[in-house]
């Protein structure tokens, strides 16, 4: 087989500079890349799918997550708390986590998102219990076959020292950087097409120290790596910045070198417009997080301020513990939906919404090689079967967030098939289950 060739799909959404949407034609996927888009296209060996009905989009792409948290979702005591009183039920039982949670805990979250359309995903891993290690999760996503940008993240600051964490959870600083280090050496490959990328993400200003920021800042740009945090998430967040650090959150980050092309920020809920225009003209990146926010009760972030300064935005599952599923194409639609609330029916379109989890996602995480369909760039592609229940009678198939599946058909991922007929190909699934079940299980007995 030389390729994969995709035909007759109802309507390709190509997330090109020119944002076009074409009906009736072909995409053809060879050598990791997608090597042509047409009508009637030719490929001799190519193994073909008939996309009839179907929409063919970009992957998604998944911009801020927690993936060992999928072991820990719907738990009594955090399901109805706040942020600060949610992450202070759920660190007495993170903290009894070993490497098996890790690995498992990804293969699963990768895979339900992978089944949502997902192609690239980030993780933000700040906590590394009884011998865990940012490649648990790497080796995992290896297997499941999405591209994967980990972030090394990390902890410094515990309950003994006026933080948040108990401090079993938290790690000495220069023990911090080395393993950075470590991780960065070892598994980060900045080449175009890679399949991963690492990051350095100390988990938020009131996790770590002030100069923790600073020195991860000085690291990523020695290393040439991209830097993640949380911020301005919430008014409890902007409370203890103002308390502990006497200015606001965007202007933390800015002082200690949290701004530029190479950042992006996780949820910034709370962002006023000084800190919206510094975050513009910076270019610094936004990981929206709409569904985390309405379950944090954290509100609804300015996305459309944002999206009119010029702020770079993508969209972020995060946790599963706190959204509490992993499915981008909800994802998608509630961002769409919220800021039509916020600022009315006309505020975002379903096609603005789709290029946030696509285009958007890629450009903030530095991947302007994923996140739009055009000879040249990766074939990581979705196929959205338009002829079930759920988009029966809509005009339109390129409005998918209005009426389209919430599961892909089909998924590629550097021209490699990850979803088949709507079954993850690449694992057994029903096997994974019931090992990750028998880990929830025993957590909640422990």
């Amino acid at each position: 087989m030389t390729g994969i060739l995709i035909k007759n799909a109802a309507a390709i959404v190509t997330m090109d500079d020119a944002r076009r949407v074409l009906h009736g034609e072909d995409v053809l996927l060879k050598g990791g890349t997608i090597a042509a888009i047409g009508p009637a296209l030719q490929a001799e060996g190519a193994e073909d799918f008939d996309a009839t009905g179907c929409l063919v989009t970009p992957g998604l792409v998944n911009t801020h997550h927690h993936l060992y948290q999928n072991l820990t979702r719907a738990v009594p005591g955090a399901q109805d708390a706040l942020l600060f009183g949610w992450l202070q039920r759920l660190y007495p039982i993170w903290a009894r986590f070993t490497p098996e949670e890790m690995f498992v805990s990804a293969q699963l979250g990768l895979a339900e998102l992978a089944l949502s359309g997902c192609t690239l995903s980030a993780d933000h891993l700040y906590l590394y219990p009884n011998g865990s290690r940012l490649e648990d999760t790497i080796h995992a996503a290896r297997e499941v076959g999405l591209r994967f940008q980990p972030t090394r993240g990390a902890m410094s600051i515990g309950e003994s020292d006026g933080g948040l964490p108990p401090d079993s959870l938290v790690e000495q600083e220069a023990a911090i950087l080395d393993d950075m280090i470590r991780v960065v050496d070892a598994f980060h490959d900045p080449s175009e097409g890679s399949m991963v990328r690492v990051g350095l993400a100390p988990c938020s200003p009131f996790s770590v120290s002030r100069g923790l920021m600073r020195d991860a800042a000085l690291l990523a740009r020695d290393k040439g790596v991209m830097l993640h945090t949380h911020l301005a998430e919430n008014e409890e967040d902007i409370a203890y910045s103002e308390a502990q650090f006497g200015c606001r959150p965007g202007q933390y980050a800015e002082e200690l070198g949290w701004t530029g092309e190479d950042v992006w920020h996780a949820h910034c809920v709370k962002l006023d417009k000084t800190e919206i225009d510094l975050f513009a003209r910076s270019r610094t990146g936004v990981a929206h997080c709409p569904c985390s926010n309405c379950r944090l009760g954290s509100g609804i972030a300015p996305v459309r301020q944002m999206r009119d300064a010029g702020v770079p935005v993508g969209l972020g599952v995060d946790g599963s513990a706190s959204n509490d599923i992993a499915n981008m194409m909800q994802e998608a639609r509630q961002a769409m939906l919220l800021q039509r609330v916020a600022n009315g029916a006309d505020a975002m379109s379903p096609m603005e919404a789709l290029e946030i989890a696509t285009r958007g996602g890629a450009d903030i995480l530095g991947r302007p090689d994923c996140g739009r369909l055009e000879p040249g760039k990766r074939a990581d592609v979705a196929v959205w079967d338009m002829r079930d229940a759920a988009a029966s009678g809509s005009w339109d198939p390129a409005a998918l967030l209005l009426a389209g599946p919430s599961q892909v058909k089909h998924l590629f991922v550097e021209g490699r098939q990850v979803v088949r007929y709507g079954e993850i190909a690449t694992l057994d699934l029903p096997q994974l289950l019931q090992r990750h079940r028998a880990l929830a299980v025993r957590l909640a007995e422990g």
